[in-house]
């Protein structure tokens, strides 16, 4: 019996220390992101473009809205030119808000998603992106504090004119 308490609280360490709880993707116990919500990770080889954003201690990100084209692949280098650590996470707003309450309780928390990066003060760090659905996609800094502050912009994804929209009527321009 005390061997396998032993496992338990070992495996509840190492999973704890390594912040596997919160980067276990969609598996039980973490927090996930609605992929087709969102799009999908990029290939960096087929980014059509690169997005300059620039991250700051005044709580903003610049820019703050992105024009995207639906299916583009999208490299966003993201600068932070504060002297705190600052992230851009790509979600919906529903799940940037659950997951800014799990990081007001859990600080420390590091991230190791294709959908986010954390970027240490004077630092720049990656997201290649590819939008697949036509829409708004949120981004915000879900360091404590952060997020209230107002740290949050969009992607607008323009959808292809004349493909086909989820009615199956084509979409014509006239």
């Amino acid at each position: 019996m005390k061997l396998k308490s032993l496992s338990v609280i070992t495996a509840l360490t190492l999973a704890v220390g390594s912040g596997a709880a919160f980067a276990s993707g969609n598996h039980p116990g973490g927090h996930g992101h609605d992929s087709d919500a969102i799009g999908k990770p990029g290939v960096a080889a087929k980014a059509t473009r690169t997005v300059q954003i620039d991250m700051t201690d005044a709580m903003r990100f610049t820019p703050s809205s992105v024009d995207v084209k639906q299916n583009e692949t999208v490299r966003f280098v993201v600068k932070n030119s504060g002297q705190l650590k600052h992230e851009m996470v790509l979600g919906t707003e529903k799940e940037l808000k659950e997951h800014y309450e799990v990081m007001k309780k859990n600080p420390e928390m590091e991230h190791a998603d294709p959908n986010m990066v954390t970027v240490a003060p004077g630092k720049t760090g990656e997201i290649v992106w590819q939008f697949t659905k036509a829409g708004k996609i949120d981004f915000a800094c879900l360091q404590p504090g952060h997020y209230d502050a107002g740290m949050k912009g969009a992607v607008n994804v323009a959808g292809k004119a004349g493909a086909a929209k989820p009615d199956g009527h084509a979409d014509h321009k006239h």
